[in-house]
This record gives structure tokens, C-alpha cells and sequence, in this order.
């Protein structure tokens, strides 16, 4: 921070958003920063975080946007990374985001954010939702309730937003501050008198610390294990300590962390009861729950949900999705080629570099990135149901099935982020408390389908399953999560006993999602896709050409099956004949896949030789033909879902895991799985008579 702004120097500033899950924190984040934030690591821990700069603002602003919480109590990794940063690294303010149609439950956080010793602005988010209910609240009742500055916003709609960076501001340039204490009663006579014997055995603690004596004395009476570790507070002052909460545990009948979370709870009650006037009485059932009736009714959910999936995959694949493949298919493989054929060759380039740029490059990239609309409707319908609040209700749902098969319902959420990219989803798995859970949920995770996987299965889908394509697709997804559901109840039984972790969700209220919103996550997925296109596919593309083109003594051969990558090919395709596809350019497309599952689109595209065929994809799946069939096709799609995920995720696997013997346990059961699976297809189908 600087302090000389006096010499025309601009401040430079870091606030920090802290707020419940679903309280429209993102939203406020993406309105503040435009989007602009980058994604990086807490020192320490491998939990992902958000930092962003404000705009249209002349001083330097950095916002920190931190994981979701509902309070600053040890329990879960995100309330521990939230809160060592707050304590540790002390923003300059904190902007409390508080959803403003569940004010009650949220100001539990505001109570302890405000006891930290730094100052606060409350963001009451979606006032329109209040609005739209002729609800009112006083915004001066509250403010003098809390002691803090308090703001209505609606990041969804940009209101407000501007209105709360400037409070923010105000605040962090003013010398006159005081550090926000709630200066107001919330507990106890009793709890209070504690409180200070406490402070004056801790103050000397937290003055080397740097930490709010309020603060510390609250959370050593409340025996907070973490923070005693890390101060190395002294058993003797513990006791003491100690001796303080049994006295009032014995006055209340309860608990310490009870008598604490009544306390705050009736304090907030109070300043609710004055500033908070609501015009349906509370009974009365919303809008939300009239759907949550049918949506996750305990008949009719799963069947709902398999058919929302279902129509996702059929529009995608089969109506419109397939109208995109044909006009970028022939962008690509007619206009760009025949212009780059007539450039090259006016320009007298060399045989082999014409080759290398139209059978190698155009030929790699062109036949994964005619996907990439397709799979930008896959994301544009999931963005819609995230935001519109229903996936929650999937994962609610889906929590059920699997508690009954023993598996920890709070996997499922890293399970579902697995259908974007297995890379976070892996990496979300750390928020799991317990090992065993946490390990489990990395084995399956890559079961479910990647967004890279997706080329693969579309053009096997319109090779071999045109007038099906939605739901031949929709079936490779259910088999990802069939094949992780038995391999959960496996692995739990035999390999990683233990009993399931308890699993708490809010169900957020359905709203109508912002093209803004579905815009951001759309394009913030899909533009995976193209950077790849421009790196990892763009450099595989050029060695599978290279490899696919010379000997192994480094002559060029007009026959691939003579190359370097032929030879390799026809050396592991032992591997892969009990599963049907024992054709060189199969076994070598596999093996490719391991860099990126979008490689596999582009190896067969390269060694299918449609890099010399105008009709480019088209070309290709004519080409998959005379060495595929529907059995075999969907065979090999089956392992191409399975088998070990893209190095990327290896990675993750391994860092997550912290053990090779894990990670390459993890690898070689998910491998020994997909070739099980794929086997299994294949040989039944054949004896059905399908191959």
C-alpha cells in the first residue's frame, strides 16, 4: 500500500469479497473487475483463487475474491483459506456480499467479519430480488444494528456495484478510521464478562500477532484448535482459558460454540425484527420451492434430470449442432485450404512444406476445431443450468443415489465439474475433509466426460450413429457415471474403507440467468478449446505429420503404415485386438490421446490422409469406415472416455495426491477399467451379433 498520494502518487489498494455461497459474489467480482482476473494458487495449500483489478477507478484496486463460505469457523478448507488470508494478509476492506433475500442466515458471517478489527461495507446483493417481493429494509436500522457502512447492489444487473467499490474507497483512504469492532452487545452479560478476563489474558498474544484482541479472545474461548496451533498458545493460558468457557458452559447447560452461535443469532434477530419488514408471511411457498415439488421429487428427479441431459445433447448433436459442423467444415477444409494451396504453391514452397501446412497443420487443428461450436452449445446450456440454480438441485438429487451406495455425497460436486474439465475437478476434490473421500473422488472424477473428449465422440457419432447422434453421445456420458458409480462401491468396500463424510448443500432460489453471466462462462470454457487449438494441438499436429511421414531411418515414405508412427502403431496393437480396434491409426490415436483427448480427433484426421481431400471431416469419417464399425466405433469411444486422462489432469492427479504410488494406481485402474469396459462391449456385441 502507498500512502503518498499527497505527490500525485495513485493509491494502490486490496479489497477483499467475502460473502456466502450463491450470494452473488462472482457475479459482483466479474461486475467490479470485467472479467479480468487470473487464476492462481494460496501459498501453502492448492486452493484456486481469484484476483482481479477495479475499473474505472484512477487508484490501484486489487480484489480478492474468496471461496465461498458461511462463517470463519475452522471446519472446511475454504473457511480456513479465507479466513488465514483475511487474518494474515489484512485487505484494506472487506466487502461483505450478502444475499439481501436471505439477509437473516448471511449477517451470521457479518457478525464474525466485522470482529476481525478491519473494516467492513456490506453489499446487500439482489435488492431486485427484495423488490420483487415488496419487501423493505431499512438500510439506516441496519447500519446502526452493525456499526458498518451498508449498500444495496444488484450485480446481476450492474446496480450498485460502482456505489460499493467508492464506500470501499472512502473508507481505506480515510486516516480517521476506526478499525470496524462491533462496538454493539451482541451477547451475553455473561458471555461478555468472559470475553474481557479472556482479552486481558490475550492481550499480550495479540499484540505480537497483529491480530484483534477481541477477535483472539473469542476464538480461544471458543477452543479454536487451528489458531491455537499456529500462535503456539501455552497450555497454562489455555487452561485458564478453558477454565472461563466451563464456567459458562455449566450457566448455559450448553456447549461453548452453541452458547456463541445463539448469541449471534439473537442479536441478528434483533436488528432484523427493526429493519426488516416482509410482506409474505413464512409459510408461504415460493416460486423455488413450487418447482423444487417437482424437480426433486424422489420419483420424478432422476428422471428429469437424465431427460434435461438428454435434450441438451440431442440440440447440441443432433439438430442445430450438426448445422455448425457442415458450415465450418467447409470454411476450414475448402476456403482456408484451397486459399493456403494456391498461396503456397504461387509462392514456390517445397513439396514437404505444402504437405506440413495442409496434411499436417490444417488437416490436425481443422478436424478438432469443427467441433468447437458443438461444444460451445454443451456449454452454453450447462452455463444455463448452473446459473439458473438447477444444477444444484442435480447434485441434490444425485446425493441421495449415492449415499446410498456409500459414497460421500460432496464428491459429486468435483464429479460435476469433471464434465467441463477434469483438471479443477481434480482439484476441487481438496475441499473433501476426509482422505479416504478425497482420494476416492480423484479415482473417479476423470469418469466423467471431459469437454476434450467431446470431438471424439461427435465424430464417431455422425460416422456411425447419424440419425442418433444425441443420444449416442448421451449414452458415452451415463456410462461415465455408471462406470464411477460401481468403481465407488468397489473401490469403497475393498480399498478405501471408511464411513461416508457428512454432506451439507444450500439449495440457491432459481433465478433467471444474465446473457452476460452465460456469456462469461461459455467463452471462458470453450476458449480452452482454442488455446489448445494454438499450442498443444498445433505442436502434436506437427510431430504426428513428421512421424507419420518419415522412416525410422528418416526417409519419406508415401505409405504412413511404412512410418515411424506405423511402426509404432502396428508394435502395440496386440494390445488393443480383444477390443476391436487393432488398426494401427486406431492404437496410435489412443496413444496421442494422452497429451490431450482432443489429439485423438486430430491424429486420425492426419493419418486418414484428409489433409489431401477437400471435404475434410466428412472425408474423415468415410475414412473411419474402412477400418471401423458401429460395434468397434462405440467400443472405442467407450475407451477413449475411461482411460487415463490428458497429462494436464496426470499432473493434477499427482499433485493432489501427493504419492506416486496413488497416482499410478489411479491411472492404471482407470486404463484397467477402460480396456475392461471396452472389451466387454465389444465381445458381447459380437456374440449379439452387433459387430
Amino acid at each position: 500500500m502507498v500512502f503518498n498520494d499527497e505527490r500525485g502518487i495513485e493509491m494502490s489498494y486490496t479489497f477483499a469479497l467475502v460473502g456466502n455461497p450463491n450470494s452473488g459474489k462472482t457475479t459482483m467480482f466479474n461486475e467490479i473487475t470485467g472479467n479480468t482476473q487470473y487464476v492462481g494458487n494460496w501459498p501453502g495449500v492448492t486452493v484456486e483463487k481469484k484476483e482481479g483489478k477495479a475499473r474505472r477507478f484512477k487508484d490501484d484496486i486489487s480484489i480478492i475474491d474468496l471461496p465461498g463460505i458461511y462463517s470463519l469457523s475452522p471446519y472446511t478448507m475454504e473457511e480456513i483459506i479465507a479466513r488465514d488470508y483475511i487474518v494474515d494478509e489484512k485487505p484494506d476492506v472487506i466487502i461483505n456480499i450478502v444475499d439481501a433475500s436471505n439477509i437473516e442466515r448471511n449477517l451470521y458471517l457479518t457478525t464474525q467479519l466485522i470482529e476481525l478489527g478491519i473494516p467492513v461495507v456490506v453489499a446487500l446483493n439482489m435488492i431486485d430480488v427484495v423488490n420483487l417481493r415488496h419487501d423493505k429494509i431499512d438500510i439506516e436500522k441496519l447500519e446502526e444494528g452493525f456499526g458498518v457502512s451498508v449498500l444495496v447492489a444488484s450485480a446481476s444487473k450492474g446496480l450498485g456495484v460502482t456505489e460499493v467499490v467508492e464506500k470501499a474507497l472512502e473508507l481505506a483512504k480515510s486516516a480517521t478510521v476506526k478499525k470496524s469492532e462491533l462496538s454493539h452487545r451482541i451477547f451475553d452479560n455473561e458471555v461478555e464478562d468472559s470475553l474481557k478476563k479472556v482479552k486481558e489474558l490475550v492481550n499480550m498474544l495479540a499484540n505480537k500477532s497483529g491480530y484483534s484482541a477481541r477477535w483472539l479472545a473469542l476464538k480461544l474461548l471458543e477452543e479454536d484448535i487451528k489458531l491455537k496451533e499456529k500462535l503456539d498458545v501455552s497450555e497454562v493460558m489455555m487452561s485458564d482459558i478453558k477454565k472461563l468457557g466451563q464456567e459458562l458452559e455449566n450457566k448455559y447447560d450448553n456447549d461453548i460454540e452453541t452458547i456463541i452461535a445463539d448469541n449471534r443469532y439473537r442479536f441478528i434477530s434483533g436488528v432484523i425484527a427493526k429493519a426488516v419488514s416482509r410482506k409474505s408471511k413464512g409459510n408461504t411457498l415460493t416460486m423455488s420451492d413450487k418447482i423444487d415439488k417437482v424437480v426433486t421429487n424422489r420419483i420424478l428427479a432422476i428422471p428429469i434430470f437424465l431427460l434435461v441431459m438428454l435434450s441438451i445433447f440431442q440440440v447440441s448433436f443432433g439438430s442445430i449442432g450438426s448445422y455448425t459442423i457442415d458450415w465450418l467444415d467447409v470454411f476450414i477444409n475448402k476456403t482456408i485450404s484451397g486459399f493456403l494451396t494456391s498461396l503456397l504453391e504461387a509462392g514456390g514452397a517445397a513439396d514437404w512444406l505444402k504437405a506440413l501446412i495442409i496434411d499436417g497443420i490444417l488437416a490436425g487443428m481443422g478436424s478438432m476445431l469443427v467441433f468447437v461450436p458443438q461444444i460451445m452449445i454443451v456449454f452454453f446450456f450447462l452455463s444455463l443450468l448452473e446459473d439458473s440454480g438447477y444444477m444444484a438441485r442435480a447434485a441434490f438429487v444425485m446425493d441421495r443415489v449415492l449415499r446410498k451406495l456409500g459414497l460421500s455425497g460432496k464428491s459429486f460436486i468435483p464429479m460435476l465439474m469433471g464434465f467441463g474439465c477434469s483438471v479443477p475437478a481434480v482439484m476441487a476434490a481438496r475441499t473433501l475433509e476426509n482422505e479416504k473421500d478425497r482420494r476416492l473422488t480423484i479415482i473417479l472424477t476423470p469418469f466423467m466426460s471431459c469437454g476434450a473428449r467431446l470431438p471424439v465422440y461427435a465424430l464417431f457419432a455422425a460416422a456411425f450413429f447419424a440419425k442418433n447422434q444425441g443420444v449416442v453421445i448421451f449414452s458415452i456420458y451415463i456410462l461415465g457415471i455408471l462406470i464411477a458409480v460401481l468403481s465407488g462401491i468397489f473401490l469403497k468396500r475393498f480399498i478405501l474403507k471408511g464411513e461416508v463424510a457428512p454432506f451439507v448443500m444450500e439449495l440457491p432460489p432459481y433465478r433467471i440467468p444474465t446473457l452476460k453471466g452465460l456469456s462469461i462462462h461459455m467463452l471462458d470454457r470453450g476458449k480452452g478449446f482454442v488455446k489448445k487449438a494454438g499450442t498443444v494441438i498445433f505442436a502434436a499436429s506437427v510431430i504426428i505429420w513428421f512421424l507419420q511421414t518419415f522412416s525410422f531411418t528418416f526417409q519419406m515414405v508415401e505409405n504412413p503404415a511404412d512410418s515411424i508412427m506405423g511402426g509404432v502403431g502396428r508394435l502395440i496393437s496386440f494390445v488393443f485386438a480383444p477390443l476391436g480396434f487393432n488398426d494401427w491409426r486406431a492404437s496410435v490415436a489412443l496413444l496421442t490421446g494422452v497429451v490431450a483427448k482432443e489429439v485423438v480427433v486430430s491424429t486420425l484426421g492426419i493419418l486418414s490422409g484428409v489433409g489431401e481431400i477437400s471435404e475434410g471431416s466428412a472425408e474423415l469419417a468415410i475414412a473411419l469406415q474402412t477400418y471401423f464399425t458401429p460395434l468397434k466405433a462405440y467400443a472405442f469411444m467407450a475407451f477413449t472416455l475411461l482411460y487415463m486422462p490428458c497429462v494436464a489432469a496426470f499432473g493434477a492427479i499427482k499433485r493432489e495426491m501427493n504419492s506416486w504410488k496413488w497416482t499410478l494406481f489411479t491411472v492404471g485402474y482407470q486404463t484397467g477399467t477402460a480396456w475392461l469396459v471396452a472389451f466387454l462391449i465389444y465381445q458381447v456385441g459380437k456374440v449379439m451379433g452387433l459387430g
